[in-house]
């Protein structure tokens, strides 16, 4: 398989908005597919100050192609300033599995 497949993950406020855009970026092909993890507990640091309370996570996979393109819609559609958007490299996986991903992010002709 010559095409890179990413994982990209994402927090966000709650199920309903994590659902809404894993939709949307599903629907308009800059992912294969969203993950929905319901409830993580997050602690984090922002404005000098530790915070902490409940997120849903998101797991997308994409083709690498697709990266930028991906990353800039998410950004318009999240809710955070500085929303958590990490990419990670697949490195091996079922060959057909990671065909369909790259088959599903391509751009409609």
């Amino acid at each position: 398989m010559a095409e890179k497949i990413l994982l990209a993950l994402s927090t966000f406020p709650d199920t309903e908005i994590a659902r809404r855009i894993s939709n949307q970026l599903v629907n308009e092909r800059f992912a294969a597919c969203a993950n929905i993890f319901p409830s993580v507990e997050s602690i984090y640091r922002w404005k000098d100050k530790i915070e902490s309370g409940n997120e849903t996570l998101v797991f997308f996979k994409l083709s690498e192609d697709r990266q930028s393109a991906f990353q800039d819609k998410l950004r318009s559609l999240h809710p955070y300033d500085v929303p958590e958007i990490i990419f990670v490299s697949i490195a091996s996986g079922l060959t057909d599995y990671l065909q369909w991903v790259s088959e599903n992010c391509r751009q409609a002709r």
